[in-house]
């Protein structure tokens, strides 16, 4: 949600839109690996879990450091900020990262796999309700932060999001680490 809203405050829609489908195609493939894991297809190995975690958390911190370092260009230069590239390759890593994604699917998918008669009708349908719901949910996200974009409080804003994306980058390194 922060990625998408802070490429929404730096490029506008349009680059917000690239982002939230890039995390959306990251959704689409963490669900497949969920129905293949359910269906008994692989294995889910541990120490690779652990490995593209703390992977895609050094990512995230990343991330978070360019935009807090933008965020602070802007309080001293007055200058609006460059809209970010590659949003769907940003919004597709962040969210592929987040392997915790293929155990809330494989948790959360059960518990209405019974919806049709059919278990791949029933699959589909619960896909294709997340990709439709995560879709809402992100472009509310940035037309309300978008909105916030026009305050005087923009640059803060922007201080704000990427310091949170550095403290959830530590803190998923931190409890990977420790467990």
């Amino acid at each position: 949600m922060l990625l998408v809203a802070s490429a929404g405050l730096k490029g506008g829609y349009k680059n917000a839109l690239k982002t939230i489908f890039g995390t959306n195609f990251a959704s689409l493939v963490l669900i497949l690996l969920s129905v293949l894991i359910l269906k008994g297809f692989i294995e889910l190995n541990q120490s690779w879990f652990n490995a593209i975690k703390i992977a895609g958390c050094v990512y995230i911190a990343y991330l978070g450091l360019q935009i807090f370092r933008e965020s602070l260009q802007v309080d001293t230069e007055n200058q609006p900020i460059q809209a970010v590239k590659g949003g769907f390759k940003q919004g597709f890593f962040v969210a592929i990262a987040n392997p915790k994604d293929i155990i809330f699917f494989a948790a959360f998918f059960p518990q209405f796999i019974n919806i049709t008669s059919n278990l791949n009708q029933s699959l589909s349908l619960l896909t294709l309700t997340w990709i439709v719901l995560d879709f809402a949910t992100l472009s509310l996200v940035y037309l309300l932060f978008n909105q916030l974009a026009k305050s005087k409080f923009y640059s803060k804003m922007l201080s704000i999001c990427g310091a949170i994306l550095i403290i959830v980058a530590c803190y998923g390194v931190y409890s990977t680490l420790m467990s």
